[in-house]
C-alpha cells in the first residue's frame, strides 16, 4: 500500500521545504516568452521547455513543483486576445506539474502546488475591480483542485486587500495556503499598510505560511523577514529574487547597472531583459539560505 504524502506543513514542521520560483524570467531568457506580455503560453506551445525547467528545478533540490499560472490569468488574457486559451493554458501547466511531482527524484513524491498572483488591475479605491479579482481567483483555484493540487500558493501582491482576497479564495479549499507578498520600492503596501502588519493580518486570517517574493533580493528582503519573523507563530515564506538590490534600490525594477556596459538596452533600465550582470552568485544565495533558516 503507497505511504500517504506528507502535507506542507508537516514538512515545514520537519525542517526547511524549498520552492522553486522564477519561472517567468528562466523562460524567456530560454526563448520560449515574450517580453513585456509576459504571458506563460509556453504551457500550451512548449510544454516539453516547462517541463524540461521544472526537471531542472527538481534537479536543483526543489521540494514544491509550482505550476506556472503565474499572468495566466483572465484579464492578461483578454489583453492579448486569447481569453478562450485560458482554462486550456492553467490546466496544461498544472497537469505538467502534477506529472514531475509525482515522478521525483528521491524516494519521497514532490508537492504541487497552484498558483494565483497580483492581477494588476486591483484598485484599492473601487469595489468592482475586487469582485473581477475575485472571480479571477476562483477560477484559477477551482482548475487547481480539479488538477489535484496538494497546497496553493498566493503570490507577489502588492495590495494589501489583494492579497487578503486571494488568501481568502484560497482557504476555502482546505488546502495549505502559502501567501507572499512583494512591496514596490516605497516600502509599504500600496494601499498604505505596513508591510508586517500586512504579513500579521494574514496570519490571523489563517495563512499557513506567510511572507515575501519576487521584487526584491536578500540584502532588501532579509530586513523585513528578520521583523516579519519576530511577530509572526507561522511559518515564514522568503522568496528573494537573485538580483543585487540596494537600499538606494531596494527592487529590481530601477537597479542600475553599474559594471562597465557598452550596449544599453533600449528601456531605460537593465529590467526586465539585461538584469544578467546584477545577479548574485552562488555563495550570496546559500549565505542568504542559512540566515533565513537560522531565523527564530
Amino acid at each position: 500500500m503507497e505511504n500517504k504524502k506528507r502535507d506542507l506543513i508537516e514538512r515545514l514542521n520537519s525542517g526547511p521545504v524549498i520552492c522553486a520560483e522564477g519561472f517567468l524570467f528562466e523562460i524567456e531568457r530560454r526563448g520560449y516568452m515574450a517580453s513585456g506580455q509576459f504571458v506563460p503560453m509556453v504551457s500550451l506551445e512548449h510544454p516539453e521547455a516547462l517541463e524540461n525547467l521544472h526537471r531542472d528545478f527538481q534537479h536543483a533540490g526543489s521540494d514544491i513543483v509550482q505550476a506556472f499560472t503565474y499572468n495566466g490569468h483572465r484579464e492578461k488574457m483578454r489583453v492579448i486576445n486569447k481569453e478562450e486559451l485560458l482554462e486550456p493554458l492553467n490546466r496544461s501547466a498544472l497537469k505538467i506539474a502534477k506529472k514531475v511531482a509525482n515522478s521525483p527524484i528521491g524516494s519521497e513524491s514532490n508537492l504541487m502546488a497552484g498558483n494565483i498572483s497580483n492581477s494588476n488591475i486591483w484598485n484599492d479605491k473601487d469595489p468592482k475591480s475586487h469582485i473581477e479579482v475575485e472571480k479571477i481567483f476562483t477560477e484559477m483555484v477551482g482548475w487547481a483542485v480539479d488538477e489535484g493540487a496538494d497546497m496553493l500558493i498566493g503570490e507577489t501582491f502588492y495590495y494589501a486587500g489583494e492579497a487578503y482576497k486571494a488568501l481568502e479564495v484560497m482557504k476555502k479549499t482546505n488546502l495549505p495556503c502559502v501567501i507572499t507578498i512583494a512591496p514596490m520600492g516605497e516600502n509599504i503596501m500600496r494601499d498604505g499598510v505596513s508591510i508586517v502588519d500586512t504579513c500579521k493580518e494574514l496570519e490571523q486570517r489563517g495563512g499557513d505560511v506567510v511572507g515575501m517574493n519576487c521584487f526584491r533580493g536578500p540584502a532588501t528582503i532579509m530586513p523585513y523577514l528578520k521583523e516579519i519573523r519576530k511577530v509572526l507563530k507561522c511559518h515564514v515564506a522568503a522568496l528573494p529574487i537573485s538580483f543585487r538590490t540596494t537600499k538606494e534600490h531596494p527592487t529590481f525594477f530601477n537597479l542600475p547597472d553599474n559594471n562597465g556596459c557598452t550596449c544599453h538596452t533600449p528601456h531605460k533600465t537593465p529590467f526586465p531583459t539585461a538584469l544578467d550582470p546584477l545577479q548574485c552568485n552562488r555563495y550570496e544565495i546559500g549565505k542568504f539560505a542559512k540566515e533565513a533558516f537560522d531565523l527564530v
